[in-house]
């Protein structure tokens, strides 16, 4: 996924109310941009890190900047990490329409936001002949708190949790039920962060258990683009007990 255009270099001054910051540009002005992220975002919000904004094109939208990446000085050395949790559904289905995802592969169609569990969206439903409906739900993962190890979520996720066991659900009702981690930084493999949420781990061991797919991806990250790249192992699940 390129960026529509070229995104614009300031200095993270600070974030608040979690869908705010305020960054500095370049030429010294100071502009508040939407932070679509509503995490903890531990690491990632160093006052005076280096951060790429993008530009809106909607004359009627309030905050003319959202905030895409910062270079975050983590375990293992800095790297570029995509923040924007918008992001990672239209990279899975980028990947998915070129034919990159391999758990998906067969299936024809990826429609997103479809209405299943207790009064949820499922993000994908991917549909293929002679293969049976999967549900594909996507999680963004930004936490690196050792050298190489992606961690998620970065704080408590309620509702994640339940997107876990209504995943359970459609597998114990027959049917296939998939989770893809998009990992928006460099890692080599990846973990629940179950000190941070035990009852998301527990959500997670229990998918696992009952034959909910996970798969992790990494992606390649640099000021012009983000895609999706190959696959990191995800660790054994359930150090946290059922």
């Amino acid at each position: 996924m390129k960026f529509a255009a070229p995104l614009i270099e300031g200095r993270l001054v600070r974030r608040y109310k979690r869908f705010l910051a305020d960054i500095e540009l370049a030429d010294g002005s100071l502009v508040t941009a939407h932070c679509a992220n509503p995490g903890a975002m531990l690491g990632l919000v160093v006052p005076g890190s280096r951060v790429l904004l993008s530009a809106s094109t909607n004359p009627a939208r309030k905050l003319g900047f959202s905030w895409e990446l910062v270079e975050a000085d983590l375990p293992g050395g800095p790297q570029w990490v995509g923040i924007n949790t918008m992001r990672p559904n239209a990279l899975v289905a980028e990947a998915f329409a070129e034919g990159r995802l391999p758990p998906l592969a067969g299936y024809g169609s990826l429609r997103p936001e479809v209405r299943y569990g207790r009064a949820s969206r499922v993000d994908f439903l991917a549909t293929g002949e002679g293969l049976p409906p999967c549900h594909v739900e996507v999680k963004n993962c930004h936490l690196l708190r050792e050298p190489g190890l992606a961690e998620f979520p970065d704080c408590v996720a309620a509702r994640s949790a339940r997107h876990m066991d209504e995943l359970t659900e459609v597998v114990a009702q027959g049917g296939r039920a998939m989770l893809i981690i998009v990992v928006q930084m460099q890692a080599e493999r990846f973990d629940v962060a179950r000190d941070l949420d035990p009852a998301f781990d527990r959500a997670f061991a229990r998918a696992a258990a009952g034959g909910v797919e996970i798969h992790a991806h990494r992606c390649r990250i640099d000021p012009t683009g983000i895609s999706i790249a190959d696959a990191i192992p995800v660790m054994p699940p359930g150090r946290g007990g059922l």
